[in-house]
């Protein structure tokens, strides 16, 4: 065990000085950049030596950029400080405003107040807008400080007063959301972010992908940037963190982090007794990133030049989160008794200056926009690494006693008269008192410098931000045709649902006009998907080609690694994997170029694992197919509890703008792709498609004539079990309906019945009890709000209420899915279907568990005829025990 104890302790000052003076000339003569080269050489040779290295993962707790590299802040810094100020003051006004109002909706006044400049300093310098010259960067903003964004768009006559007055009253459709959300300011808003974590991994994959349509031809090689904004409590979210080792291993130059270190997370510092700021950088600076730290305003750097025992470095080391938030929660005179003053070389450093001096001039680094401007001119000018930039703020900076740095910040939303006064004089604002005391918004006349100013930076940089397209360039589709092999019947070949969704996607590569836009995704597992053959054709993307030769270079199928590989492989990173789905099917809007992506996983780590990112792609209005391969709680017979999906389809119903089926057969998958790609790419249609696809193969038939509007709709009639027609008595008859492999249960059970009963069965494919029950809900609704007009008839009812017998229903779903549509069934309806956890068995015994088999089916049906008259009850149990079925084993759902 090495001994640590020694590490800090000089046994030899005199040789330390002359390193030191060295390092002093390197750096002079040759430039940082040699001088951090011959130190890391010198620590390879100690290493190789058996030296134990030093951890420089984090360094020391001041500005990264010294002040001899700092490079001047271009443009009019006094009229950016009064615009700024008046951007700050109506972010809070529309909060406050808000709030005087019955409704009370909240809001958030301090996150942008702590990061006011910040954002500022981008807008004003550096973020370019989409034009016919350049593709535009992507901003990742904060969700909580959307008001300031609001109140700059204000100034840029982008939002009305009346909207700003609406701020979160929107149901009146006059109103503005509270955070970042694209499906209501489609043309406003890029990304929704203010799920946290969501922003920083969805960014990371959105970085690369931009890399990757790159590399891939199309697009142009650009200087654009993706930069994401957080605060501090936010990189505790697993995902904003999770993925920051894919940023370095692909050289993503293009993405710069900025986190707003205000050393609170939402109502506290939580772990105040260490620095959010260090542990940070040793987690970014770990990984590879380049890692910038902006922790001082210009202010600190007098003092620090005149600390030549490096006392103030000590004191600025040893003080924590907690002990800095005290410090500008309180007042001057606390921060010099209590950060100065524990020292008093320190405090004597101090004693030219007033405790309002101490107080307001030492502010801290994100507080500065030199300081910032250096910060992002490294950034975007950084190339092979991604940059982190870490802001030291104060949360409510400017609010005084209302919120500065204190506990309850964040969840400030009302201001009193007083509070309003001492705010609008912190900020120095031209403004009377009445204005003040009502909070009303300002906006300088459209000749003042500031306002000449504004415009004149942002017509520099392209246009206004933030900015979203509607729509990317229009892919013709071809006819179904396209997908022909899928609509014939396969004979005496099986195949899997799984598999004829991989060959709808080899028929969609194949075509030149479409083909290139296709963007397969898979997080692991590709080969258990079928996957392999497109290993070769298509190639798996890497940034860097394939370095090495593959182990199974020698076989018909090898694994292929190309820079243009158009396949992307994630890993065993589910979150990471749909971050890349998000990506691409957002492509139309953020690159103008329209991509085809299928996202292909294990159903049961889809909506489930990342349901929160599926809610984002709605709100991103995503186009493109998540595919919840091996799906069904009893399909995937041998992975058991964790892995048997029962129930993603009920997730997918939640997202409104998500459609979803369970398809039986390949020509239903081809006729549900096909109209997906119709409505996405060339009607441009703000939708996604699920598909649950299946492992288990079986025969498909030809697609009947004229079924395509009903596979579309959610139901359509498949066939009839019918018994040869003696004398004038019916026989009995039921309706059956199945989605999915348990379809092929359903069709079984027509034929007992058929044998065994002399029932006659209708059978139904029920491709999407999603869509049905929102067709049979959209018509409830209109037929509701206009009573005097024809009643419309849904889907459901249109095909079943000249059908003869009782429903029943199952799939290899919760029985929640099928029971969507009961209001709309025109008859007796019963549904069988998976409740309960999964486990591990044969798909026979596991269907028998569940009680979604072919006799239990059988007997459901029974018992709803005996249930109306038609049949006598003890047929039922003949049936029961004619079927070895146990009526007393426990309820699945139970055990």
């Amino acid at each position: 065990m090495s001994d640590r104890s020694n590490e800090y302790r000089d046994t030899d000052p005199q040789e330390t000085q002359e390193w030191l003076e060295a390092i002093d000339v390197v750096v002079e003569r040759e430039g940082t950049e040699r001088a951090k080269f011959l130190i890391k050489k010198t620590i390879d040779k100690a290493t190789a030596a058996g030296t134990e290295p030093p951890d420089c993962s984090r360094t020391p707790y001041l500005n990264s950029i010294p002040v001899s590299r700092e490079p001047a802040l271009p443009g009019n810094p006094d009229v950016e400080r009064r615009l700024r100020d008046i951007i700050r003051w109506n972010a809070m006004a529309m909060v406050v405003r808000a709030n005087r109002k019955p409704a009370s909706p909240g809001g958030h006044i301090a996150s942008f107040q702590s990061s006011a400049v910040l954002y500022e300093t981008g807008f004003n310098h550096f973020w370019r807008a989409a034009s016919d010259t350049h593709g535009g960067d992507m901003i990742y903003i904060q969700g909580h400080v959307a008001p300031g964004i609001y109140s700059r768009a204000f100034l840029e006559g982008r939002i009305t007063e009346e909207q700003l007055d609406n701020f979160r009253i929107e149901a009146g459709g006059k109103g503005i959301p509270s955070y970042p959300h694209p499906w209501l300011m489609p043309k406003f808003w890029q990304f929704p972010t203010v799920s946290m974590g969501l922003g920083p991994i969805m960014a990371i994959y959105q970085a690369r992908f931009m890399k990757y349509m790159e590399n891939r031809g199309l697009i142009p090689k650009s200087n654009r940037k993706v930069w994401v904004f957080l605060g501090d409590g936010e990189t505790d979210e697993p995902e904003a963190q999770g993925a920051i080792a894919l940023a370095v291993r692909e050289k993503l130059d293009n993405l710069i982090f900025v986190i707003n270190c205000n050393l609170q997370r939402l109502d506290g510092p939580v772990r105040g007794n260490g620095k959010i700021i260090q542990e940070l950088e040793g987690n970014f600076r770990g990984t590879g990133w380049n890692v910038i730290k902006v922790i001082w305003g210009a202010s600190w750097d007098k003092l620090l030049a005149q600390d030549h025992n490096g006392l103030l470095r000590k004191r600025m080391e040893e003080a924590v989160d907690g002990e800095y938030q005290s410090f500008k929660a309180k007042d001057g005179a606390y921060v010099r008794e209590y950060f100065f003053g524990k020292y008093p070389e320190l405090k004597k450093m101090v004693e030219h200056m007033t405790d309002d001096q101490i107080y307001h001039d030492l502010i801290r680094g994100g507080h500065d926009p030199q300081k910032v401007y250096a910060a992002y001119s490294e950034a975007v000018n950084t190339v092979g690494q991604p940059t982190l930039i870490l802001a030291k703020t104060v949360k409510g900076y400017g609010m005084g006693e209302a919120g500065e740095g204190q506990n309850i910040s964040h969840q400030q939303k009302k201001l009193g008269n007083d509070q309003l006064k001492k705010f609008s004089a912190r900020l120095d604002l031209e403004i009377s008192e009445e204005d003040v005391v009502q909070a009303n918004f300002l906006k300088p006349a459209a000749d003042s410098p500031e306002m000449k100013y504004l415009h004149q930076q942002r017509k520099a940089l392209g246009g206004y931000l933030p900015e979203r397209r509607t729509q990317g360039d229009v892919l013709n589709i071809p006819d179904l045709s396209m997908f022909d092999l899928l609509l014939k019947g396969t004979g005496a070949r099986t195949m899997s649902t799984t598999m004829a969704l991989v060959r709808a996607m080899v028929a969609i590569s194949r075509n030149k006009e479409i083909g290139p836009r296709l963007v397969p995704i898979v997080p692991d597992e590709a080969r258990t998907f079928g996957m392999e053959g497109m290993f070769r054709q298509m190639g798996i993307y890497a940034p860097e080609g394939q370095l090495y030769t593959p182990m199974d270079s020698g076989e018909i199928m090898p694994y292929r690694e190309d820079k243009k590989g158009q396949l992307l492989q994630e890993g065993i990173n589910e979150a990471g994997a749909m971050s890349s789905w998000i990506a691409a099917s957002s492509s139309y809007s953020n690159h103008g170029v329209t991509m085809i992506p299928f996202y292909i996983y294990y159903s049961m780590f889809g909506f489930q694992r990342v349901g929160d990112l599926a809610w984002a792609a709605g709100d991103l209005q995503a186009r493109g197919f998540l595919i919840g391969g091996t799906a069904g709680r009893t399909t995937l017979n041998g992975e058991g509890l964790q892995h048997q999906d029962g129930h993603s389809q009920l997730f997918a119903s939640f997202i409104p703008n998500c459609i979803s089926y369970d398809p039986t057969y390949h020509y239903e998958v081809a006729v549900i792709i096909h109209e997906g790609m119709r409505r996405m790419y060339q009607e441009q249609e703000n939708v996604f498609y699920y598909l649950t696809t299946m492992n288990e193969n079986y025969a498909h038939p030809d697609m009947p004539k004229g079924s395509e509007e009903g596979i579309l709709k959610g139901l359509y009639h498949l066939r009839s079990s019918t018994l040869e027609k003696k004398g004038k008595k019916k026989n009995p008859r039921v309706q059956l309906l199945g989605c999915g492999t348990i379809l092929n249960e359903v069709i079984e059970a027509a034929e007992l019945l058929k044998s065994d009963f002399k029932i006659e069965a209708d059978i139904w494919s029920a491709t999407s009890f999603n869509e049905l029950c929102r067709d049979g809900q959209d018509v409830e609704r209109w037929n509701r709000l206009h009573p005097e007009q024809p009643a419309r008839v849904s889907h459901v009812e249109a095909c079943l209420k000249d059908r003869e017998g009782p429903v029943i229903a199952a799939s290899d779903y919760m029985k929640s899915f099928a029971e969507q549509i009961r209001p709309f069934v025109p008859a007796k309806y019963t549904v069988l279907g998976t409740d309960g956890f999964g486990r591990s068995d044969s798909r026979e015994s596991l269907r028998s568990h569940f009680e979604v088999d072919r006799y239990h089916v059988a007997i459901a049906a029974l018992k709803a005829l005996a249930d109306e008259g038609i049949i006598p009850v003890k047929q039922v149990t003949q049936a029961i025990e004619q079927y070895g079925i146990d009526a007393d084993k426990p309820n699945p759902v139970t055990v």
